[in-house]
């Protein structure tokens, strides 16, 4: 059986055609669903994907958490449905409280679009469920607001409960630990600035963002 997975569109969104494009190229469907929905129909998994929701103008993701859709999100993540986030969806998922902590401006105050190199850090998630600790992968960044920030409390936390998924090899933004991505304590919801879509083709230098949406999708 294929796996649906539903891609959320926000006014703003400008990779939710590469996430469907990849997602179906590892084997699974996916979908656009509309952020005013008020349901997910009968989709098997949901990925926020990036972009500037609502143009950023008030808080990366802050006007994005209101909308309709990330009720059934919530509702979905809570009854242990997947659910990703990749980079302003990373930042959707803070400001909806799925995820905890915060994304910041980068250190230095740049955009950057490059690729990163990333240290699988926890397998006990959906995107990660089918690698190993230590694994290195190859997944580009493009974002603004990719510093990951957290409470010395929260970090404690996170590192206690194997929380944290992903970690940079060299960190590009300053983020708090090297974090790349963290997920829920049940594995089931994952946020991570780098883009896996952007890299499930040879021709984009990379592939190893496909071993990510192949574990989203149950594919070996």
């Amino acid at each position: 059986m294929t796996t649906r997975v539903g891609v959320v569109v926000f006014p703003g969104s400008n990779c939710e055609h590469d996430v469907v494009e990849a997602v179906d190229a590892v084997g699974g469907s996916g979908e656009l669903l509309w952020h005013k929905d008020n349901s997910l129909g009968d989709v098997d998994a949901v990925v926020l994907p990036g972009g500037f929701a609502h143009g950023d103008y008030l808080r990366t993701g802050a006007m994005a958490r209101f909308s309709p859709i990330m009720d059934a999100v919530t509702r979905f993540a809570q009854d242990g449905g997947p659910v990703v986030g990749i980079c302003n969806g990373f930042q959707i998922l803070t400001e909806a409280q799925l995820l905890p902590g915060a994304l910041y401006k980068n250190q230095g105050l740049k955009f950057l679009c490059q690729p990163a190199v990333l240290r699988v850090e926890s397998t006990d998630s959906v995107l990660t469920r089918r690698l190993n600790v230590g694994d290195e992968l190859n997944v580009p960044i493009n974002h603004f607001e990719g510093n990951y920030v957290c409470s010395e409390e929260i970090l404690a936390v996170l590192r206690e409960n194997d929380l944290i998924v992903f970690t940079y090899h060299d960190n590009p933004n300053g983020a708090t630990a090297d974090i790349a991505g963290i997920r829920n304590e049940n594995g089931n919801v994952v946020g991570l600035m780098p883009h896996p879509e952007r890299a499930a083709h040879s021709l984009l230098g990379s592939t190893d963002g496909a071993l990510l949406l192949k574990g989203l999708i149950g594919i070996d």
